[in-house]
């Protein structure tokens, strides 16, 4: 019994491990998304948009793998906003 929790905690963090590189991904996209948001250039907005949208996806698989309902869910409602953005900002061009 012991061996198995062991074996379970060592799955655990060999896991966390390989799956360490998407956190960073999604902050960096989250970085690079508010930079280009933050541009006064009206043209770029959809761009912006797009990547924090990307970037919220990789979150919510993040917290769906954690078990974090709070945190997906309040992923997964800026991921709806960020696609209703990336529409209006188009059909405005």
């Amino acid at each position: 019994m012991r061996d198995q929790i062991l074996k379970r905690k060592v799955n655990m963090n060999i896991e966390t491990k390989n799956n360490d590189y998407w956190r960073w991904i999604g902050f960096l996209l989250a970085v690079f998304g508010a930079y280009v948001l933050g541009n006064a250039e009206v043209n770029s907005q959809w761009l912006g948009w797009s990547i924090c949208t990307v970037s919220c996806l990789i979150w919510i698989f993040m917290g769906i793998k954690d078990r974090d309902i709070p945190r997906t869910l309040m992923e997964i409602m800026y991921f709806i906003i960020g696609l209703r953005a990336i529409v209006n900002w188009l059909n405005f061009s």
